[in-house]
């Protein structure tokens, strides 16, 4: 991607585990005072922009169309009975010096062939002519008089580039294809917003600074506004609260619309999620919340599309301090001016000056955040072991069991004293916290390749995560962060321009199309084009399903997890229903879904479960876009609200239901499931054939004294399979161990055993 005048940090792999850490953490400690151990010197930073204008090409994205050679013509060979039939090998002669002419090769780069184009049209271009039963006459008479030096080779230039324009169609309308990926001036794709003179007042500070409540009270005092927020569930949040304080609220997400009039009219005002924000519909007050995610590489053309689009009188941007001069340099370009009213933490928050360094340090209020389901799931249990109760909160679950859960853990009269989430709480979701843990600083990510990557977080992010803690309309007053180790902005091509694109290169794929796009666009400022990946994946996965460019487009930019086979398989289901124009129906889907479904009984249920709520979602989101199509919407809300509970029962046992997976080695299926997403269904299966025909080995490194050869192997192929982990293997050796020791504690205490003791003894062991 072409990224312009937008900054970019690149960390060196090798600095994460030390460098990285210490710049995040030192960041913690200017903000918020003195922190455990330094962690060695902050790394170099790079930094990385590029002007717009014009830009050289990827030609590599040009896939050549086929062109068949001419059968026997039906009015017979009117170049031959005008002239004489064609020596093939006098001809091959001819084509070979053309390609080998320097001046050919000039004369095609002049007219957008470089040296691989040119390559491919000539081979495309020599396998037409010889394999030609009839030439069209023009070419055939020049073909001839060149066999008799009557003229000379370079004369087949016209016709050469007539067929590399045949199976290149770009390359007689680049300039056409140039305007329309022209993205240099976003802010005039919203005519209706320039229309207006806006006020734009920037609420800048960090968490708990009550930046958000002085935009909030504008909104609620309004007669007309919108709520732009990044998660459904501050939606929710402030949906509930705007009803509540007597101001008629809507809401609008991507798989859900509530309306509050009993006429079902729409009301004045609405919360949604960013991505679903009118641009057409005018209001007295917006209020964009975290505006620093404009600079997200995935998500940031919603962020920037509300900023440019939104109709209102008064736009009230919430975010970090950071975000301000982006946003000023960005409305300069709209003739906007920029108020930034600047707020300060309501509460102190300190850096703890040691690590918790086991979770058998934790106390009430404390909250764990972790960047990784597995991480999630083994935190859990472990403070299972210590005796603790836990509320977890992760993003594939449902709005309403992360609610639940929230409640649980906000509820002082619950037992539940603990949360285990990850970095989404940084998002200004309302959690009663004291402390802050940090379980890891390092992230895993997916770059631009697709490929697995583990990096640190960056200071900002630390220090919006850090911030939630001791909240001032919490119980605690105070807050407190620490680690649990001591070491340790974007445009989107819209559906209009992938359309025009189309009508130039009818017979190129959608996903091509978007790549083709990409290399053409050209962005100046601040902009850059988001990351594509989700939606050439989905492309790709419906192209041989026969859609319509729009409908196409419309499912590509279904909101669907990669990592969920049955989600992605569920995509391409819904599709090719709608392609044969059979309604997707309530019936049609409770079969299609197996229900009705049963608790979880362990992790791999739980997942399941997640899965298909997942799939409800992609139906609601569809049936937005195409009602008639996917009719049974509120059908599926009340299913899908049952599901919701049979998930929160699940999630509520969920350290059973860890202990249970660890038995039957499926807690890491999370993993095999992230590497099955271009495989779908298929995988799981062969891996268990794969599994069934290993020759067992075995591992004496991981072995318990006294262990058995069966479990031996068994261990050993759970670990190459990748279905446990070594750490996992090493705690249950230690569990083990400890547990053997106990025992010959005991014996040495007691000095004799009796027969029965020993028998439930050695039966203990075994198991």
């Amino acid at each position: 991607y072409h990224f312009t005048g937008c900054l970019i940090l690149w960390y060196s792999f090798l600095c994460i585990s030390a460098g990285h850490c210490a710049a995040v953490l030192s960041a913690l400690r200017a903000h918020c005072g003195p922190l455990p151990g330094a962690l060695g010197r902050v790394p170099a930073l790079a930094a990385s922009s590029a002007s717009g204008g014009s830009k050289t090409l990827n030609t590599s994205l040009f896939v050549p169309l086929t062109v068949k050679p001419q059968g026997p013509s039906a009015d017979g060979d009117v170049g031959a009975e005008l002239t004489r039939p064609l020596e093939k090998n006098e001809v091959k002669k001819i084509l070979d010096k053309f390609y080998k002419r320097k001046e050919i090769q000039k004369l095609g780069a002049d007219y957008g062939l470089d040296a691989r184009l040119f390559h491919q049209a000539f081979i495309s271009f020599r396998n037409y002519i010889m394999q030609s039963h009839s030439l069209d006459v023009d070419i055939h008479i020049v073909l001839n008089d060149i066999c008799f030096s009557a003229a000379h080779v370079d004369d087949l230039f016209p016709f050469f580039l007539r067929h590399a324009k045949q199976i290149f169609p770009m390359l007689e309308c680049k300039d056409d294809l140039r305007k329309i990926s022209d993205l240099r001036l976003p802010p005039n794709w919203y005519p209706e917003a320039r229309a207006i003179q806006r006020k734009i007042t920037f609420h800048s500070g960090p968490t708990n600074s009550e930046k958000t409540y002085h935009a909030i009270q504008k909104y609620l005092s309004a007669k007309s506004g919108v709520y732009c927020g990044p998660l459904k569930l501050l939606a929710h949040e402030i949906f509930e609260k705007s009803n509540a304080a007597g101001v008629p609220c809507d809401l609008v997400t991507g798989e859900e619309r509530v309306t509050v009039e009993t006429d079902g009219k729409q009301a004045a005002h609405v919360a949604c999620t960013v991505e679903m924000c009118s641009v057409m519909t005018p209001y007295e007050v917006a209020v964009i919340d975290e505006i620093q995610m404009i600079r997200d590489p995935a998500r940031g053309w919603a962020w920037t599309r509300a900023l440019l689009g939104l109709c209102a009188e008064e736009i009230h941007l919430c975010g970090e301090s950071a975000a301000i001069d982006l946003v000023t340099e960005l409305m300069y370009t709209t003739g906007e001016e920029v108020e930034v009213r600047n707020y300060k933490r309501l509460t102190p928050i300190s850096v703890l000056d040691h690590a918790l360094e086991s979770l058998d340090n934790l106390r009430p209020g404390d909250c764990v955040v972790c960047f990784s389901k597995n991480d999630i799931y083994s935190v859990s249990r472990q403070i299972e072991i210590w005796g603790l109760e836990s509320a977890v909160i992760y993003g594939s679950l449902p709005p309403g069991t992360k609610l639940a859960q929230a409640k649980k853990f906000n509820d002082p009269n619950d037992p539940c004293k603990i949360l285990v989430a990850p970095d989404a709480i940084g998002m200004g979701l309302n959690l009663s916290i004291r402390r802050i843990i940090f379980y890891s600083l390092l992230k895993p990510s997916i770059n631009e390749k697709g490929e697995k990557e583990i990096e640190p977080i960056t200071t900002s992010q630390a220090l919006q995560i850090a911030g939630r803690a001791g909240r001032f309309s919490s119980q605690y007053k105070e807050g407190e962060v620490t680690t649990m180790n001591r070491e340790d902005l974007g445009l989107h091509p819209t559906a209009e321009q992938i359309e025009m694109f189309a009508y130039h290169l009818p017979d190129t794929t959608l996903s091509n199309l978007i790549d083709i796009f990409v290399d053409f666009s050209q962005v100046d400022g601040q902009y850059f084009v988001c990351n594509m990946d989700d939606f050439e994946f989905s492309a790709e996965l419906i192209q041989h399903i026969p859609l319509s460019l729009r409908v196409r487009y419309v499912f590509c930019t279904a909101p669907i997890s990669k990592k969920q086979p049955f989600v992605c398989s569920s995509l391409l289901q819904f599709a090719r229903q709608y392609s044969r124009n059979e309604p997707l129906t309530f019936a049609w889907l409770r079969r299609y879904i197996k229900w009705p479904l049963h608790p979880p009984k362990n992790i791999k249920d739980l997942m399941d479960l997640e899965a298909v709520h997942e799939v409800l979602d992609l139906y609601l989101w569809l049936s937005y876009r195409f009602m008639d199509m996917f009719p049974d919407a509120s059908l599926i809300r009340d299913l899908q609200k049952e599901l919701d509970g049979i998930i929160q029962d699940g999630v509520h046992n969920i350290t059973k239901l860890i202990k249970i997976s660890e038995t039957h080695k499926l807690l890491n299926l999370e993993s095999s499931l992230a590497g099955s997403q271009s495989r779908l269904s298929g995988t799981l299966k062969s891996q268990a054939r794969r599994v069934r025909g290993t020759k067992t080995t075995g591992s004496k490194a991981a072995e318990p004294p006294g262990a058995s050869t069966g479990e031996i192997s068994l261990a050993s192929r759970l670990v190459q399979q990748g279905l446990l982990t070594p750490d996992m293997l090493k705690q249950l050796e230690k569990e083990w161990l400890t547990q053997q020791t106990e025992h010959h504690r005991e014996r040495a205490e007691s000095g004799t055993y009796s027969k029965g003791t020993r028998r439930k003894k050695k039966e203990h062991n075994s198991d």
